[in-house]
């Protein structure tokens, strides 16, 4: 069952709202233990600070969501929609660079940008319009700041283990 856009109210768009964010954050976390902590700022990291990132703005979306409706059960179940912000599943690799993990994440965080802005073309209630352009933007603004985060990261390959082993490297 797929979620129909043109019917879609506020109370609803915040849940898939706060879905999309939990389950990117799942997906994250496992990422952490393909990938494996090695090394402070290594891949691991990486995913780690995006799991981070997806729990506060899907902490926030569930704050907006109980102060205008309560209790109200939910009716969009995440069985009706698959990575929208989720980073692709084949995504991770054993010694992947924080680079690499990054570039994930910058990726995922495109996605649910277009996402929303090919939702937005389907949405017809004004308040759903509203939060989708809200969301649209914020996956923007996301990308941006790991866009800069990216930057910051050394060009070149991950360690490997025989670099780990190396007398004066940091893995040993």
């Amino acid at each position: 069952m797929a979620i129909d856009f043109t019917t879609l109210d506020l109370r609803d768009a915040l849940d898939f709202a706060i879905l999309i964010e939990e389950e990117a954050r799942e997906r994250y976390q496992s990422f952490t233990k393909i990938v494996g902590g090695r090394y402070a700022g290594d891949a691991a990291d990486v995913f780690k600070l995006m799991v981070t990132y997806e729990t506060k703005h899907g902490e926030q979306l569930a704050a907006r969501r109980r102060s205008l409706f309560k209790d109200a059960p939910r009716r969009v179940r995440m069985e009706m929609f698959d990575d929208v912000e989720a980073p692709d599943r084949s995504a991770p690799r054993t010694f992947m660079s924080a680079r690499d993990a990054m570039e994930v994440a910058i990726a995922s965080e495109e996605k649910a940008r277009d996402f929303f802005a090919a939702a937005l073309k389907q949405v017809k209630d004004p308040e759903v319009r509203a939060l989708f352009s809200e969301l649209r933007a914020e996956e923007e603004e996301h990308r941006k700041l790991l866009a800069e985060r990216l930057k910051k990261l050394p060009k070149g390959p991950d360690l490997t283990e025989a670099d780990a082993d190396e007398p004066g490297s940091d893995g040993g």
